[in-house]
């Protein structure tokens, strides 16, 4: 008689994790949609590019306040009911800020936004690695992450596409209708589950006190801040520098977002195995990158080819950096976690910041990827320290 082998566990994940990367990517894509559309939202509120620019700062300061404390204090809370309860509020907040002309309510509606997606991204994590058995924790914790940055990638160029049809309004319409959708999907596809019944906050804070933790939080917000200075600001640069006509502005942005999804590939390969080099190599390239766009952005040419480069040299970092983050805190994956999203949404915030200073300084256009070039190479000194440090410990 034939000895049969033992039937392999399936390879598939739970749909609720799947919903929760699709969460994200509905959630995220208003925080990349700014970027697209920028010149027309000042033009319509009759605000400064600046004051428009901070439309991005309010959302990206509102996650790096509500991360963290949102992490701790959803430990103890039904994770479904959260994450709906965080979906309804983004999206509520989101059409309330779209109905009103005024800018002011457009500005306190973008920070409830990003508390809310603060509360969703600070317990999304944890509630897919609970979905799936220990030795899928973290295929299920990386399909949940990659659903921000398919928002980059898809969410913010097709969300900047439509709104150029429907004027800027209607890409976030489309956001806050999708959000619901997912909030609905959400209650009917991702069973109830418990949160952690003894939090050990102390531990995590424990586990945390690391220069090298912090070495890598310093790269990461600069390395967030140096592509995101010229992403953000693309589509001026692309139609008063380039001369190109604001409808193909989506389809640059889907070059970046297409060499954003390169870099992912290529940083995924090597974090692993040689997470320093791939840090290295994204800091210098993000430095190179944003000299060339400064140089030639007047030739379109010049700008098609570095564009995408600039968004392989950007993402080839992150694989590493979350590698380095969860090596370092491997005994505070919630605070560590959240922490890093912080950092990333940091750096998003200090870009209208620099921007700003820049711009109202009676500087040009060009000087903002000069501003991200300065930042990029601020990186290597950090990656160069922690490396360092490893280097002497032997891990």
């Amino acid at each position: 008689m034939p000895v049969l082998d033992p039937p392999r566990p399936a390879t598939k994940l739970p749909l609720g994790v799947y919903l929760l990367a699709f969460s994200l990517l509905a959630m995220g894509s208003t925080e990349f949609l700014v970027a697209g559309v920028l010149p027309a939202i000042a033009e319509d509120l009759r605000i400064s590019l600046p004051a428009a620019g901070a439309l991005i700062t309010a959302f990206a300061v509102a996650v790096v306040l509500g991360g963290p404390p949102m992490a701790v204090l959803t430990l103890r809370w039904p994770r479904r009911t959260t994450l709906v309860a965080t979906q309804l509020v983004f999206a509520a907040s989101l059409a309330v800020g779209l109905s009103t002309g005024s800018y002011g309510v457009l500005l306190a509606t973008r920070f409830l936004c990003g508390l809310a997606y603060a509360g969703f991204w600070a317990i999304a994590a944890v509630t897919a690695v609970n979905l799936v058995p220990a030795d899928r924790t973290a295929r299920a914790s990386g399909v949940v992450v990659s659903g921000l940055s398919v928002a980059m990638i898809a969410g913010g160029p097709a969300s900047a596409l439509l709104s150029h049809f429907t004027g800027w309004r209607g890409g976030f319409w489309a956001v806050s209708a999708l959000t619901v959708l997912a909030a609905v999907l959400t209650l009917a596809a991702v069973p109830a589950t418990e949160p952690s019944a003894e939090p050990s906050v102390r531990r995590e804070l424990r586990a945390m006190k690391q220069p090298r933790l912090f070495a890598v939080y310093a790269a990461t917000l600069l390395s967030t801040a140096a592509y995101m200075i010229s992403y953000n600001y693309l589509a001026p640069i692309l139609t008063d520098l380039t001369g190109l006509p604001s409808a193909w502005v989506p389809a640059v942005l889907a070059l970046f977002g297409i060499g954003a999804f390169a870099g992912l590939s290529l940083g995924g390969r090597i974090a692993d195995i040689r997470p320093f080099p791939a840090l290295l190599l994204g800091a210098t390239g993000i430095a190179l990158c944003s000299i060339a766009l400064a140089l030639l952005a007047s030739h379109v040419i010049a700008v098609l080819v570095v564009v995408p480069l600039l968004g392989i040299a950007g993402f080839v970092l992150n694989p590493a950096i979350y590698g380095r983050v969860f090596t370092l805190a491997a005994e505070a994956p919630t605070l560590a976690g959240s922490a890093t999203v912080s950092m990333f949404q940091l750096g998003i915030s200090l870009v209208p910041v620099f921007a700003g200073i820049a711009l109202n300084a009676g500087a040009g256009l060009t000087a903002l990827p000069w501003i991200g070039a300065g930042l990029a190479l601020l990186v290597i000194p950090a990656v160069l320290f922690d490396r360092t440090i490893t280097r002497r410990r032997g891990h």
